[in-house]
């Protein structure tokens, strides 16, 4: 599986071609292939891209989670799967995401594609630009998730 570290500010051309950072492509292990699922996030405004290694565990993680025969669990999948695309890498490195889900989020000529451990998140540039900075934001999350040790809790 991969980790992707960083983040980068990309021109998306009229056809909705965005050309993947040669640094993600250095941070992909040499037995994944070009093929990507690409969706709107659960929570934030921004397209979440997937190698095809991490959205199969993805996918196992849910199944383990899900009664196909619960109503809830039903309207979930239906939820989770809306708007999924499937993506490839063209000769030029390039990633054809469909103009509905640019839309979606808002992406016009410039978006910024951001590492995210196993996943790259796609956000328009304004979208991403006012969540970086929120630093003082990040500082109290980041206290109450990490700062708390497991003896003082």
């Amino acid at each position: 599986m991969a980790t992707f570290i960083g983040d980068y500010t990309c021109r998306v051309d009229a056809k909705g071609r965005v050309i993947m950072p040669a640094a993600f492509k250095k941070q992909m292990p040499p037995a994944t292939t070009d093929r990507f699922v690409v969706k709107k996030d659960v929570f934030e405004q921004c397209l979440v891209l997937f190698p095809m290694d991490e959205w199969d565990r993805q996918n196992s993680i849910i199944r383990s989670k899900i009664n196909p025969y619960n109503r809830e669990h039903s309207q979930f999948l239906r939820g989770f799967y809306k708007g999924t695309a499937e993506v490839v890498l063209d000769a030029s490195n390039r990633l054809l995401i469909p103009r509905r889900l640019l839309d979606l989020v808002e992406i016009e000529s410039e978006a910024v594609l951001a590492g995210q451990d196993g996943k790259i998140e796609i956000w328009s540039k304004d979208f991403y630009d006012k969540q970086a900075g929120e630093a003082d934001d990040f500082a109290v999350l980041a206290e109450k998730i990490m700062g708390e040790s497991e003896s003082s809790a």
